[in-house]
């Protein structure tokens, strides 16, 4: 049984339930905690700030086909909720069977896996993704091993670079080298709309922004940037390798982005806070409410016109950092999966283009 994500949200084990008689063998279930602080609310409005990927319509339709409490009674989305109380949300997963998807092996050895993530690949089992994602599959392909761990995570649009530990010692090893960042260079690749510059309009720069949680957004996962000392620090090194312009006149720019820290959607939150958000975003592009509609299958002609492509374009395109285990220094390198290469591609080279420089 799946149980993941924000704090409220408790693991099944943790839980006393019957499943009801209503609920399919091999459902899922996911168990949220009702904190003191939201008592009161509507049910489906509690469900909706729990499940970040989801519209409030659909949270509604969530709560009318599969929320239960834990003593097996049925609940509606107009229910109030009580401190402490647990909904249990029972739901089919969304991938009865796994898929084939080719991911390619970077490096390996009996300690250490890294691999290139495709794009649009969970990498951790949700209730809507259980057997399609990057951890599922890479386990299926090495039943031999019977320790694998995630050193880290990556958007499900996202592409790239993601080191697995295949034992506790190197997974201890490498969460701490992740912790300290010592010796760790994270690079990725974006493309934007528009060209990200600092304020003196230099294309290569460091661009210092701290970063907190949108609590006015409904997607429930939104960042801002904000002031101190509010948030948490940010930073991410900037640098313009190539710009380049479509048809209609749209500028577009190749943009290499360091990490010298880690928040949650800080590259794509900074580029958007400087006037040129990554090309495809749902949450930082030109309307943030495709985020929930994405999520519901429901994109309209407009939004996939004005997005782009399908993803945002946003690919971890190298790693270097020494072996955990053995200190070797390891530089891992992602080519530009098609899809994005093939977006680029597609652009005239214009005057701008003086400014191409090798990635």
């Amino acid at each position: 049984m799946s149980t993941m994500g924000r704090v409220s949200r408790l693991r099944a084990s943790e839980v006393e339930f019957v499943r009801p008689s209503a609920v399919p063998d091999g459902s899922v279930v996911s168990v949220f905690r009702v904190p003191p602080e939201t008592a009161g609310q509507r049910l489906d409005v509690f469900v909706h700030s729990q499940l970040h990927r989801t519209s409030r319509t659909r949270a509604q339709a969530i709560v009318r086909a599969s929320a239960y409490g834990a003593d097996g009674r049925r609940l509606k989305p107009n229910d109030r909720v009580q401190a402490e109380q647990r909904i249990l949300l029972w739901r089919a997963p969304w991938d009865d069977a796994q898929a084939a998807v080719d991911i390619p092996v970077l490096f390996e050895d009996e300690y250490l896996l890294a691999v290139h993530k495709p794009p649009m690949l969970a990498v951790h089992p949700t209730a809507r993704y259980h057997k399609n994602t990057l951890i599922k599959l890479l386990q299926s392909a090495r039943p031999e091993c019977a320790f694998m761990s995630l050193g880290h995570r990556l958007d499900r649009e996202t592409s790239g670079i993601i080191l697995v530990s295949k034992t506790r010692t190197c997974d201890r090893a490498l969460k701490k080298l992740f912790e300290r960042r010592e010796h760790v260079e994270k690079t990725y690749v974006a493309f934007t709309w528009g060209v990200p510059r600092s304020g003196d309009g230099a294309l290569r720069f460091r661009y210092e922004r701290r970063v907190e949680l949108d609590r006015e957004s409904a997607s429930g996962v939104k960042m801002r940037v904000c002031n101190p000392p509010a948030g948490l620090e940010a930073t991410t090194v900037i640098d313009v390798r190539e710009v380049r312009e479509a048809s209609s006149g749209q500028v577009y720019s190749l943009v290499s982005c360091g990490l010298e820290t880690g928040r949650q959607h800080q590259i794509r939150l900074h580029l958007a806070d400087l006037g040129a958000p990554v090309v495809g975003d749902k949450l930082y592009g030109p309307d943030e409410r495709a985020f929930g509609r994405a999520a519901d299958g429901r994109l309209s002609e407009l939004d996939l016109a004005r997005l782009e492509m399908p993803r945002h374009a946003l690919h971890a395109a190298r790693l270097v950092l020494p072996h955990p285990m053995t200190g070797e220094p390891l530089d891992l390198h992602a080519a530009l999966p098609s899809d994005m290469a093939d977006f680029w591609a597609s652009l005239s080279q214009s005057p701008r283009g003086t400014l191409s420089r090798s990635i």
